[in-house]
């Protein structure tokens, strides 16, 4: 819990309240929502973040200390880190590109080459076999090392920016995993894609800059300790965040409307420049580099691997009879998006029963997956038939060995197989040859059929695995594969190009599973270089959004719950409306005196494990809150004094901000670390110069969608309740967020689960009975 609270008397303690047992000012039920989540693919504490401004004694000395210099110092440094994210990140991404198409190919050349010498069997075999190392060496090292590098990563630091901590996701070692892994899975030919893993990885390069590096190994930074706090560290990985898709698709604007309509909470103007200035360094860097690789000096794919879909030369004229279709792209899309996350929810929980069973479980599972992946990659392009090349082609037919959309696979000389042009490809291929244009007749129906249906459930079936894996990718592929499905069963009665249903059909799918538009929108029209397609891809964006809303959440939403992270919604439930602050509240309740005897603050720390106390004077009056960490480092420090007296300026002055400051992403110091005498422990603590003085507060007659809306526009970590009238205790409890949590809300008001104050979502009986 976020809330806790010592003993009280109507003076100083007396000499029994070291032992005794802590006074419960207010009997209510206990908040018993869970501290453990799934952070990658491991039960983990989780804790909260404070992303409030702790206006203590000591900060306001600290601040008023600063000089111009160091201010300009300060301003100068979050720029500076900007720029240092968005090179790393370029660099980062650009590699990670370059690894997988260069592994990937040497798979598909090496196993062409074996396939035109007739040798079927063997092909096949080094084919999965590859397939199933790449995949294990990356479930290894991701379950081995560092489990919270599992996963796309994305839930975990939407979590994070909304103010949920948990140990190691910003790690150097789950950075150096994420890395690794998916470059890994991604080469194993599984229907899992890097943009996930990227957003992760922008988000560790933010952290690990800012956080000053490391006392273990006697490597800090001075200049970096303005950012020893939550709230600057967010701001960073918000940044962090945006670059990661800037690299992962090459599109800056879209990174930045991506962190801000998907991952941010918090969001203001100054965080949207530095968040641009990062995203626009990553593009500029990588344009160099991809220039680099136009000569070949970057392996097989010349140009690096980097997503770029052009079809600018398209000509794109549509008219109004051409509106329908693309409304029943967008519909059908909403539906099949909706089921898509349904099921992929469905067999998540299956993983994590499964997964929980321990290592040799996890790995099974991946290798069980990997083989699957192969033998249907490899054997589907069986039972389609070859095609003739076209006689107009402006690329070799057939290809061999090499991205293209004729690959010869098992045809004669002068054919080829196009759903193996589809399935022996990386995802990034098979996406560049269902966007192309003038191939309208290169697909056959059936074959893009088979397709659409193995890559949904591949993509669900794969992603739950132990490794490093996203899903953005996988749904662009499925969605273009039913988008390219739905040109062909509609043909010449449509104006629009096969390759444009394609991109449309990509659309619908990514707003139904991720329920985003504008960032959506931009980064589609940054991949295709098109501007032309923006009044479509606006529209089938916003009906396939609407009509999947209307079933369940979004993908991440989804994920973030199973996951048990306490995520707090923008809008409150309906029957929040209908509590106050105190229906929500739960204790016990324990409060500290400003001058407090230190026996009763190691026996509170050591009983409860709670990280907010409220700090009262006498005439009882609340004074304002202390935090755990800040009472640990007090306690380590030995301010003590053998009187009640209060703490004089000049021992004030011996402290620092930084004494109080969130160092690293480590384990914070614990009460059990410190030692005290006899002697100490009687002794006393003034608690005034280091309490915040001015927590908000809220009146206990406050709804409880109110008090949720300040909590987390603000970004707080706890919200003390206030009595409404006078003659009672200054403190009625604290808010934190798990008492948002409509677990502990509707434990408290059972009542309240058939409530018709819900919000509105279709039923379906028979789908219940069938996959509840």
């Amino acid at each position: 819990m976020e809330n806790g609270y010592a003993y009280v008397s109507n003076g100083f303690p007396d000499e029994e309240s070291g032992t005794a047992p802590l006074l419960r000012l207010r009997r209510s039920a206990s908040n018993t929502t869970s501290q453990i989540a799934i952070i990658g693919s491991n039960p983990c504490p989780i804790e909260s973040l404070d992303y409030e401004i702790i206006e203590n004694d000591v900060f306001k000395q600290d601040w008023r200390s600063r000089s111009k210099f160091q201010i300009f110092q300060f301003l100068c440094s979050k720029w500076i880190l900007c720029f240092v994210i968005g090179i790393v990140v370029s660099l980062i991404g650009f590699f990670i590109n370059l690894a997988i198409e260069n592994i990937a190919g040497e798979k598909f050349v090496i196993t062409s080459n074996m396939m035109l010498a007739n040798r079927y069997l063997a092909a096949f075999l080094i084919f999965a076999a590859a397939n199933l190392g790449l995949t294990l060496f990356s479930c290894l090292i991701t379950t081995l090392i560092a489990p919270e590098a599992a996963g796309s990563g994305i839930p975990e630091v939407k979590a994070y920016l909304n103010g949920v901590d948990a140990p190691a996701i910003f790690s150097f070692r789950t950075l150096l995993v994420k890395i690794v892994g998916s470059i890994a899975a991604v080469s194993s030919s599984l229907n899992v894609g890097k943009a996930g893993p990227m957003v992760h990885t922008g988000a560790c390069i933010a952290a690990l800059t800012c956080q000053g590096g490391s006392k273990k190994y006697g490597l800090t930074w001075r200049w970096l300790r303005f950012f020893n706090n939550d709230r600057e560290r967010r701001d960073l990985v918000t940044c962090g965040s945006a670059a990661g898709i800037a690299a992962a698709f090459r599109a800056p604007v879209g990174g930045v409307l991506f962190a801000f309509e998907e991952m941010a909470s918090w969001w203001r103007s100054a965080l949207l420049w530095r968040a641009f200035f990062s995203t626009a360094t990553v593009a500029i860097l990588l344009r160099g580099l991809t220039d680099t690789c136009l000569s070949g000096k970057c392996g097989l794919f010349g140009t690096g691997g980097l997503i770029m879909f052009d079809v600018s030369s398209v000509d794109i004229t549509y008219h109004l009879e051409d509106v329908p279709p693309v409304l029943l792209l967008g519909v059908i899309g909403g539906i099949a998006g909706s089921l898509y996350n349904f099921l992929l929810g469905k067999v998540l929980r299956f993983y994590n029963l499964f997964n929980e069973k321990g290592t040799a479980y996890k790995i099974l599972l991946a290798c069980t997956v990997s083989v699957l992946t192969s033998c249907l990659l490899f054997g589907l392009p069986w039972f389609a038939s070859c095609r003739p090349c076209p006689a107009d082609t402006s690329e070799p037919c057939p290809t061999i060995g090499r991205s293209g959309n004729y690959k010869k696979f098992q045809c004669q000389p002068g054919h080829y197989n196009d759903l193996a042009s589809l399935f022996f490809n990386t995802n990034d291929d098979a996406i560049k040859n269902l966007f192309s244009k003038d191939t309208d007749t290169e697909f056959d129906r059936t074959s893009v059929l088979i397709f659409f249906i193995t890559c949904f459930f591949l993509s669900i079936v794969s992603y739950g695995i132990v490794a490093p894996v996203g899903l953005f990718i996988p749904v662009i592929v499925t969605g273009a594969s039913y988008g390219r499905l739905v040109g062909l069963l509609i043909g010449s009665t449509s104006n629009l190009n096969h390759g444009l249903f394609a991109v449309l059909g990509a659309a619908s799918l990514l707003g139904a599973s991720m329920r985003m538009t504008v960032s959506l929108c931009v980064i589609l029209l940054e991949l295709t270089n098109n501007l032309l397609l923006l009044p479509l891809v606006m529209l089938v964006l916003l009906v396939s959004k609407t009509v999947a809303d209307a079933f369940n959440h979004n993908i991440y939403d989804l994920i973030m719950t199973l996951k048990g992270l306490p995520y707090l919604e923008t809008h409150a439930e309906p029957y929040m409306r209908q509590l106050t602050v105190s229906d929500a509240v739960s204790g016990p309740l324990h409060v500290f005196n400003g001058i407090e005897l230190v026996g009763n603050i190691v026996h509170a720390l050591r009983k409860t494990g709670h990280n907010g106390f409220p700090v009262i004077d006498e005439p009882p009056i609340l004074y304002g809150l202390i935090l755990r960490s800040h009472l640990i480092s007090l306690l380590k420090k030995k301010a003590f004094h053998r009187t009640p007296t209060l703490t004089d300026v000049n021992v004030i002055k011996q402290f620092s901000s930084s004494d109080f400051a969130k160092q690293g992403f480590g384990n914070a110091e614990k009460i059990e670390d410190i030692g005290l005498t006899e002697e100490e422990m009687e002794m006393y603590v003034d608690l005034h110069p280091f309490t915040n003085a001015s927590p908000y507060t809220v009146v206990e007659t406050m709804s409880l969608a109110k008090a949720l809306t300040l909590f987390r526009g603000i970004g707080l970590r706890h919200l003390l309740v206030v009595p409404k009238t006078s003659g009672r205790l200054p403190v009625v409890g604290i808010l934190t967020r798990h008492d948002f949590m409509p677990e502990h809300i509707l434990g408290l008001h059972p009542m309240l689960a058939g409530s018709k104050w819900k919000r509105l979502r279709f039923r379906f009986s028979l789908w219940d009975r069938f996959f509840s």
